[in-house]
């Protein structure tokens, strides 16, 4: 036997003990729509419309009694009678939970004939983030795994988002393979599932690598004049700087000569350059995953020099290759 016939069997029963020894004046009354949907935490009122005075009524949840007439059964202080008259049976239902979802009876002696309107009671739950990754930091080439859980009713849909190009992954799961530098960024989550706006949260994903070293060249200076060398490193963490004169470390001991480090980068600044000043020197770029180091010439202009000292050149690498330059005319 189907649900639906034992409530119809159930709400007769009652209202025929209810109308025992009574006599029943007819009605008619309007049919209840097939569903009601509502959101959690909202109020709902299930109305009952009657063309004539009954004699007896009721609402029920499943096979729990609510109201007969005026008389409240349900000890739910949310649950309460907003009207009982001759053309309108109405209760309502106060912040609504999942738990009130399901199907509501309106039922009437009439005609001598038990009468029932169904009603089902849809309650949805707006999309709602509940765990989702930690802001992570990997060093470049690493695999990460971010998730991000979402609940609701209905179920909710899961995107991410990246915010740097914008493009989109559907599901709970976002994977990167061998992340690299350019793809340290934020990732926004997104769950929604129409009941209300979506719900979104961002994770940070830093991506660590070893210094590089971007801007270098070699920098014509004039006696008496101010001059600057250039040292630009790329790095996550961020990297710190130290200069090479020759193989000797400079340490800030002529007031004609000062190093000046920024975040990315780092100056040797020359107030007033002088004969002994000319020379190579060498950046040094390093954090705790690896050095990079490149070399480059303070000269006076016309002098002879060598051209493009790169990245990778060690400090008195000049002075080798004299060394050796001087052994092969010798031979």
């Amino acid at each position: 036997m189907s649900c639906t016939v034992l409530q119809n069997v159930f709400a007769g029963l009652l209202l025929a003990v209810l109308s025992k020894g009574l006599s029943v004046h007819a009605a008619e009354f309007g049919h209840l729509p097939d569903n009601i949907t509502v959101s959690e935490g909202e109020s709902v009122i299930l109305r009952c419309k009657i063309d004539d005075e009954v004699t007896h009524k009721a609402w029920l949840n499943r096979s729990n009694i609510l109201f007969t007439g005026r008389d409240k059964w349900s000890l739910d202080s949310r649950v309460s009678l907003v009207n009982s008259n001759d053309s309108d049976f109405s209760i309502q239902i106060e912040k609504v939970a999942v738990a009130d979802e399901g199907p509501y009876t309106c039922s009437f002696q009439a005609r001598n004939q038990p009468r029932t309107a169904h009603v089902y009671l849809i309650v949805q739950v707006p999309a709602k983030i509940v765990n989702i990754s930690q802001d992570v930091s990997v060093n470049e080439g690493s695999n990460v795994n971010l998730f991000c859980l979402a609940v609701g009713r209905p179920e909710p849909t899961v995107t991410w988002r990246d915010f740097k190009y914008g493009l989109l992954s559907e599901g709970e799961f976002l994977d990167i393979t061998e992340i690299k530098r350019h793809q340290a960024e934020e990732f926004e989550c997104i769950t929604n599932n129409g009941v209300a706006p979506p719900d979104t949260r961002r994770v940070r994903v830093t991506v660590n690598y070893p210094p590089t070293i971007t801007d270098v060249k070699n920098m014509p200076a004039h006696l008496g004049k101010a001059a600057v060398l250039r040292c630009e490193a790329m790095a996550v963490p961020t990297a710190s700087f130290e200069w090479f004169r020759d193989d000797r470390r400079l340490v800030e001991t002529d007031s004609n000569m000062k190093i000046k480090n920024e975040k990315t980068r780092s100056l040797l600044l020359f107030n007033n350059v002088t004969e002994k000043h000319f020379g190579n020197y060498t950046c040094f770029a390093s954090n705790s995953l690896g050095t990079s180091n490149a070399s480059m010439l303070l000269f006076r202009p016309g002098a002879v020099h060598t051209r493009g000292a790169g990245a990778g050149v060690g400090p008195g690498c000049a002075v080798w290759a004299c060394l050796l330059l001087s052994l092969l005319l010798k031979i």
